[in-house]
């Protein structure tokens, strides 16, 4: 890992599976950003489609973009891992495959962590869906200052996607291993080992929803979350049925509030 400097590596993990539709403008996205010292880690999760194709496309001609493939999938966790195992810089930073970067990103985050010698970071997006019309319909995701560790057991308004995390001071990453929620299990870890995660109030990222994704269905997010309430942190019955309730509730009230 790197020493103290001004213009320090950030590690972008980006991983991938049969994303030949969106992966170009996720790399197009890191690619136009005027922040330079960068090195993005596409893990492919063993893809039918052309996705190892694009992506070699754009390694012929960019050696900060590198490949690591799995051999058999495994789902977002241990893919997120593999790519996390590799990751050399002082920043780790987090892109799905179907998500953008808006410009300057990197630049306003990164200065910002280095000037207030913040450790755990994130911003607000905008939500965009495209319906089968090809219409689409951005909203835009409003950040808390910061959310502690009870907070976040109520509600995580942590964008996976603005993520920015100074590894060299948590010391390196690793998500449990479950099929989604796993980035809300690291930040509820972070929190309790006491590195605040402060937001950024500007909308620095879009976040693509597709109707076929994990956090598409709310019964499996649901129970996914009971899962990390209970087996993760390890919550007694009573504590995590309180939190799930909490939970539950916001998530409706978000829900009626994001269809009027």
């Amino acid at each position: 890992m790197e020493g103290k400097n001004s213009n320090p590596l950030v590690s972008i993990i980006t991983p991938a599976y049969n994303a030949e539709k969106f992966i170009s403008d996720t790399i197009e996205s890191v690619l136009i950003q005027d922040y330079q010292n960068w090195e993005m880690i596409i893990i492919d999760d063993h893809s039918t489609d052309r996705t190892l194709e694009v992506i070699k496309q754009y390694i012929e001609n960019e050696p900060r973009i590198k490949l690591v493939e799995r051999s058999e999938n495994g789902g977002t966790a241990k893919t997120r891992n593999a790519g996390l195992r590799k990751a050399k810089g002082r920043y780790i930073a987090f892109l799905d495959s179907d998500d953008k970067w808006l410009p300057g990103k990197l630049t306003k985050q990164v200065a910002y962590m280095e000037k207030n010698n913040l450790v755990f970071t994130y911003t607000a997006y905008n939500r965009v869906q495209i319906d089968v019309t090809g219409h689409k319909e951005i909203k835009e995701v409003s950040v808390p200052p910061t959310q502690d560790y009870k907070q976040l057991l109520k509600e995580n308004k942590i964008g996976c996607l603005t993520v920015m995390i100074n590894q060299e001071i948590t010391g390196p990453l690793q998500m449990v291993d479950m099929r989604s929620r796993q980035d809300y299990a690291l930040w509820l870890e972070l929190t309790r080992k006491g590195f605040q995660p402060i937001g950024i109030q500007e909308v620095l990222a879009n976040y693509r929803v597709r109707g076929n994704s994990l956090s598409s269905n709310k019964i499996k997010m649901a129970k996914q979350n009971w899962r990390v309430f209970r087996d993760v942190e390890k919550l007694s019955l009573p504590v995590a049925s309180w939190y799930f309730v909490q939970y539950a509730f916001l998530k409706l009230r978000a829900y009626l509030k994001y269809m009027k």
